[in-house]
């Protein structure tokens, strides 16, 4: 059961920063051009919104995991 604890803190701590980034990344699109110099997307923001989205996602795929493996602890415990 080590094994599944070690794995619900890495899913946890993945679903706090993806959910972080997903937060700024909504408030402060511009965030991402300002820190690489980058423009890939000409200044329309489409790219913006598609990484929001990926992290978006991952955050969603992270807190299932880990609620998962929450419900798994708990049972054993029983």
């Amino acid at each position: 059961m080590d094994h599944v604890r070690a794995r619900l803190r890495i899913e946890v701590v993945l679903t706090i920063i993806s959910a972080m980034l997903f937060a700024l990344t909504a408030v402060f699109p511009q965030w991402i051009e300002e820190l690489t110099g980058l423009e890939p997307d000409a200044g329309s923001g489409a790219l913006e919104w598609l990484i929001a989205g990926a992290f978006f996602v991952a955050a969603v795929i992270s807190a299932v995991l880990a609620r998962r493996d929450y419900r798994l602890l708990t049972s054993h415990r029983s």
